[in-house]
């Protein structure tokens, strides 16, 4: 960041072995997400859910939680085992401590999923 400290964090969780714990698991995670971010004390401005039947677009969710410093956003292929999710802040919030939250919460619910990657990035 060239001297300076980052204003913002950006974590990408990535996993295989996902498997939907729940029937209509798009609105399962949707939840996961939510209640993650108000713990951590995070302002949600709007939530949102899209699940996929295979018709248009591979089975599967989208998710998203717009925060006022940015975004925690979730994608899973169901057919094929994978999951994504994001989570982006700026200002005090810490993305690291919200990504363990939710990969606790993932994986407690999903025992037999696998963490395949784990990156974060420093924004501004």
């Amino acid at each position: 960041m060239n001297g300076t400290e980052a204003r913002g964090g950006h974590v990408v969780l990535d996993y295989t072995g996902y498997s939907p714990p729940f029937e209509g698991d798009g609105e399962w995670m949707l939840q996961v997400l939510r209640n993650c971010v108000r713990r951590a004390g995070v302002r949600e401005v709007h939530s949102h859910v899209e699940q996929f039947d295979g018709t248009e677009s591979p089975p599967g969710f989208a998710a998203v939680v717009l925060i006022d410093e940015s975004h925690v956003s979730a994608h899973c292929y169901s057919d094929s085992g994978l999951l994504a999710i994001d989570i982006f802040t700026c200002g005090g919030s810490d993305p690291s401590a919200l990504a363990d939250d939710i990969h606790r919460e993932v994986a407690n619910a999903v025992p037999e999923i696998e963490l395949a990657g784990r990156k974060m990035l420093d924004r501004f």
